[in-house]
């Protein structure tokens, strides 16, 4: 398909100097993409950001058939712009559009398209330090109708947001708050997809948390309310008796990108890494006879967060003095070295743009 372009006549407002917020600020152009039973997916164009008409009986705002992904692209100091392993992403919107019965898209097109895109926006992108273009690919049930079934239309969006540290903490430890009243998601349900509906569900638990202080949750399993499952916009690592530990992917958390970048990262460096279940009790105790030695979120947005304050039933661990850990910080610096182009891409994982 042929990508139509129309450039805007009205240039957006650009951040002020030295304001480094996460997705407040959206570019100048936006690509869009439709859907039609029958027809697929079809009139792809690169097009001024700007609203779109919605009529109110669009399936998306009853029934919630809406998914999304996040990924970033970073400018280097030589001036090229990378990717980073956005074929994952797009990989993964396709299983969360499978999930939600939505109708698959063409990765390399829409890959393709990304690229168009940031090419035109590309002095859109921050360069200052921990800065990047933030990416959010999305689709949604365009359909206008009240019964229950997958919507016979849909759009695909791509917008463009230039950010700064998604946490204030920057690479200073989080405070984390291990939610045991709520649930998130139960093997079978949509727990490994990027629903907007997982989002939705978790702000009750993130709402609990901050007003009790805490930056983020920590979910555990639906069923037994005692094994860990994944933070709030994060998977969770921790490193215990010199391994790695992260809970296994089976269904109810989402497989992360920079969570699998870690476990490459941390085995390339000889560490034995365990993807398994991990009750919480056994952190606590991990705690006690001294072998927990780091806790660390990963994800797109963070990169790496380094945990320092761990909540649960009244008990509060402090992990590390509240200081970022020695081997979080080392993975921090390699992923954000290939992201950057700073350091050796070993793993083949970065797309330049030009």
């Amino acid at each position: 398909m042929e990508i139509r372009i129309e450039k805007t006549k009205n240039p957006r407002q650009r951040p002020p100097v030295g304001d480094k917020s996460f997705g407040k600020y959206f570019t100048d152009h936006m690509f869009v993409m439709d859907y039609e039973d029958g027809k697929g997916w079809n009139s792809p164009a690169i097009v001024p950001y700007a609203p779109f008409q919605a009529e109110p009986a669009m399936m998306v705002f009853h029934y919630g058939q809406a998914v999304f992904e996040g990924l970033k692209a970073y400018k280097t100091d030589d001036g090229r712009i990378l990717l980073f392993r956005p074929q994952k992403n797009f990989a993964r919107l396709n299983a969360s559009d499978e999930r939600l019965c939505i109708p698959a898209l063409d990765e390399e097109f829409v890959l393709k398209a990304l690229i168009e895109l940031i090419k035109i926006d590309a002095d859109w992108i921050p360069t200052d330090e921990n800065t990047a273009l933030y990416i959010r690919p999305f689709v949604i049930a365009t359909e206008p109708a009240l019964g229950v079934h997958p919507s016979h239309t849909y759009k695909f969006m791509i917008i463009l947001s230039p950010v700064g540290p998604y946490y204030a903490e920057g690479l200073n430890a989080v405070k984390i708050y291990v939610e045991d009243e709520y649930v998130r998601s139960v093997k079978g349900s949509i727990g490994f997809t990027k629903a907007t509906a997982n989002y939705a569900i978790s702000l009750k638990g993130q709402e609990k948390a901050m007003q009790k202080g805490f930056t983020q949750v920590l979910w555990l399993d639906g069923v037994h309310r005692k094994y860990v499952e994944e933070v709030g916009t994060m998977n969770i690592f921790f490193k215990i008796g010199g391994k790695f530990v992260t809970p296994v992917l089976e269904g109810s958390i989402l497989p992360g990108v920079t969570r699998d970048s870690v476990i490459q990262i941390a085995k390339s460096w000889g560490f034995e890494v365990e993807e398994r279940k991990i009750e919480i009790g056994e952190i606590f105790k991990a705690y006690e006879d001294g072998t927990l030695e780091e806790i660390f979120g990963s994800g797109t947005a963070a990169v790496v967060s380094p945990v320092g304050e761990l909540y649960w039933e009244g008990k509060t661990i402090v992990i590390g003095e509240r200081k970022i850990g020695e081997y979080s910080q080392k993975l921090y610096d390699e992923l954000t070295g290939i992201q950057y182009g700073r350091l050796e891409d070993r793993f083949g994982w970065t797309v330049e743009v030009r």
